[in-house]
């Protein structure tokens, strides 16, 4: 037997006693718990709430836009608003730029605040 071929063999043996493998990946699952409930589910609340506020919109709301234009929303698409945001001056953007109704606060506050 060569050298090589002994010191293969004293790692792959396993060591007699050794604390359970599965104690290894505790911490691992820990911290997949903790950004789980840190990050991932709040970011996923926030999500739905736009989601339905956006979805709920209808012609004749009053709403800002997240650059902060003030409109009333005369026509809906599935993926546009139009906004009229003077007499006779209309503008078309987009649904997910709508950041809330005119006059309440913003559906989801701004993270940096």
């Amino acid at each position: 037997m060569s050298v090589f071929t002994d010191v293969h063999m004293m790692a792959m043996a396993a060591p007699a006693g050794g604390p359970n493998p599965l104690w290894q990946f505790l911490p691992f699952a820990a911290i997949l718990a903790i950004f789980y409930f840190l990050i991932l589910a709040p970011m996923k609340r926030r999500q739905r709430k736009v989601q339905d506020f956006q979805s709920g919109l209808k012609v004749g709301d009053q709403v800002v836009t997240t650059g902060g234009i003030h409109g009333e929303i005369r026509k809906l698409d599935e993926q546009t608003v139009q906004l009229q945001v003077a007499d006779g001056v209309r503008i078309r953007i987009a649904r997910a730029a709508i950041g809330g109704y005119q006059g309440q606060a913003p559906v989801v506050p701004d993270a940096s605040a």
